[in-house]
């Protein structure tokens, strides 16, 4: 974790130069303030005379060292001394924030960068609210934790310092009374940190569910309604809320002890020193303004433990934070890239599958011995029964996940010696449900290819059968899309699926059934543009409707994770196997003159 701290801050030295150098002028601001009343105590209400140094240093500033001169200069001194612990304290106050923005900044778009690069098994495993939560409560948390409460911390520590020096020098048997009770304060601390810190755990564990069951119920709005289960999930969110709020008062209960017991005992050295010093000063050992000034310090040097006190919730819930951004950040299913890795060329699409097993979970295989070959330009359907592996065979060819066995080749070479992003570059996707992004209809379409000209945009638009719709709508190409494009039809944002596949212009096209549920009038509207998409590519469709396939080069069957028969329509038919079976049950349950294919 201190590596990951160095990181973040090292762009920022020169800013945290000028923290330090505010906080030792706060230090020694702090350190002085108390003098001047001692010396309006001492020297001026008392008797005592002026240490030789500073009537020495008094003489020429005031002309004279009579009593209304030495209130003059220590009044002098209170708002000298003022101002420069008010300047140093802007100044570190205003780079610590600064640097506290810029650091959280930093370590928002680090962890951003590094969900980007994990593979799709850590989403597998992982709840996207608890990701969201720690993206941006977890790093406020940390942010506010460095902004507000390191510099008070950090000019403490200076300060007890700094204290300590001039206690010993004031009294030193005084000293040791909070010398001796330190170690006891600190363990104190070290007990309630931990159970501070299990029970924030919680709290935070609990605030992340919050964040899922609100996200999936904002997401999904339409079927809530449809299905008028309302009040269920304002049930589940209730159950969740109440968790939280126990947790909290649970970590509030803990934290609520410590700061009396720190109260009482603070107080207790205060009234030992002050009945001890009031005794010294009967005796003539001791002057009022040096017991004024001791019991100044000793309150300066109990205050970093009572802020502890205070922010023992704080730290806790920082601590928490940077253990749960350390789990994503040190999270290792990153796809592993060669340092020399080849830049695909030429690429025509040949495809080849050579003995690959693979599995979400290591006891669990999907995929156990698939073997076979794609030729380039061909179309190819994949079919099976439901949890045959079909989905897999296509989210391997682009390396979301990497197989547990075999190998995958594209133009005869292994992909992972691939370059990751430019081998994706080279493939092209049409999916059930096409996934659109708030923005416009432009930009949308031009997601496939950042910077695609505006002509591009409209052409790729013409060909997807898109243009017809969007030219209607007020603000054209302009158009606000909703959240996941609920403003328009499914028929249009396939339609937008497919310009977005067009103006990419891949050599490799994988299609996941993205007419399945599409009305017959939007059906065909797909299946034109769709037509227009596949010409020249290698086309590999996932497809539950079976008509769909019927002309394609060739037909792959998985079942139970292996290759259970391969050919073309005819032969599979006349093979009578487990095609030929799917076939019959799915048009006993329709006509097949009322099916349309893709690629007719």
């Amino acid at each position: 974790m201190y590596r990951l701290i160095k990181s973040l801050v090292r762009p920022y030295w020169g800013s945290l130069v000028i923290i330090l150098a505010g906080m030792l002028l706060q230090t020694a601001a702090s350190v002085a303030g108390p003098w001047p009343l001692k010396i309006v105590l001492d020297n001026v209400v008392g008797s005592h005379k002026l240490p030789h140094w500073l009537d020495h240093l008094l003489e020429p500033l005031l002309r004279g060292t009579g009593k209304m001169q030495i209130a003059a200069a220590a009044a002098m001194a209170v708002v000298v001394i003022a101002v420069i612990g008010a300047i140093a304290s802007y100044f570190a106050n205003y780079y610590t924030t600064s640097v506290g923005q810029w650091v959280a900044n930093d370590l928002r778009m680090r962890t951003y960068q590094h969900l980007q690069q994990l593979s799709l098994s850590y989403y597998d495993t992982h709840e996207t609210g608890s990701l969201l939560s720690t993206i941006t409560a977890d790093v406020q948390t940390i942010q506010a934790f460095a902004s507000a409460s390191t510099l008070g911390i950090l000019v403490d520590v200076f300060t007890i310092v700094a204290m300590l020096i001039v206690m010993f020098w004031l009294n030193w048997d005084f000293t040791l009374i909070a010398v001796a009770v330190t170690p006891f304060m600190l363990l104190l601390f070290s007990r309630f940190k931990k159970a501070v810190k299990k029970a924030t755990h919680e709290v935070r564990k609990q605030q992340s569910r919050i964040v899922a069951v609100v996200e999936q119920g904002l997401q999904s709005m339409r079927v809530i309604k449809a299905f008028g289960r309302q009040d269920l999930e304002q049930e589940e969110l209730s159950e969740v809320s109440k968790a939280t709020v126990d947790a909290a008062l649970k970590a509030r209960k803990i934290k609520a002890i410590l700061s009396p017991i720190v109260t009482v005992t603070v107080a207790g050295c205060t009234a030992v020193v002050l009945w001890r010093g009031s005794s010294l000063i009967l005796q003539g050992a001791m002057t009022a303004g040096a017991l004024t000034v001791f019991l100044a310090y000793l309150a300066m040097f109990f205050k970093p433990v009572q802020d502890l006190a205070k922010m023992t919730n704080t730290i806790a819930q920082t601590a928490v934070g940077v253990e749960r951004l350390r789990a994503i950040l040190e999270a290792d299913t990153i796809i592993p890239q060669r340092p020399d890795a080849l830049i695909p060329s030429n690429v025509n699409g040949d495809i080849a599958f050579e003995h690959v097993a693979f599995g979400y979970k290591a006891d669990e295989p999907v995929l156990k011995d698939v073997h076979f070959q794609i030729k380039a330009g061909e179309t190819v359907g994949i079919v099976g029964p439901t949890g045959g592996g079909k989905s897999t065979i296509v989210s391997l060819i682009p390396r979301f996940y990497d197989p547990n066995a075999g190998r995958i080749l594209v133009e005869g070479v292994d992909i992972r010696d691939f370059d990751l992003q430019a081998l994706r570059n080279q493939i092209g996707y049409v999916l059930q449900e096409t996934v659109l992004f708030r923005g416009t209809i432009a930009d949308n379409i031009a997601y496939g290819r950042g910077g695609a000209a505006r002509q591009e945009i409209v052409e790729a638009a013409k060909l997807a059968n898109a243009d017809e719709f969007i030219s209607k709508m007020p603000q054209g190409y302009d158009s606000i899309v909703g959240d996941r494009g609920e403003t328009l039809s499914g028929g249009q944002r396939q339609r937008i699926g497919i310009a977005r596949a067009l103006i990419r212009n891949n050599p490799i096209l994988i299609l996941d059934e993205p007419t399945a549920a599409l009305d017959t009038e939007s059906e065909k509207k797909v299946v034109e543009a769709l037509q227009r998409l596949m010409k020249g590519r290698t086309v590999i469709t996932i497809a539950h409707r079976l008509s769909t396939i019927r002309d394609a080069n060739k037909i792959i069957v998985l079942k139970e994770g292996v290759v259970a028969e391969q050919g073309t329509h005819e032969e599979l038919m006349a093979a009578g196997g487990v095609y030929a079976e799917l076939y019959q049950i799915q048009f006993r349950q329709q006509p097949e003159s009322a099916a349309s294919s893709v690629t007719q």
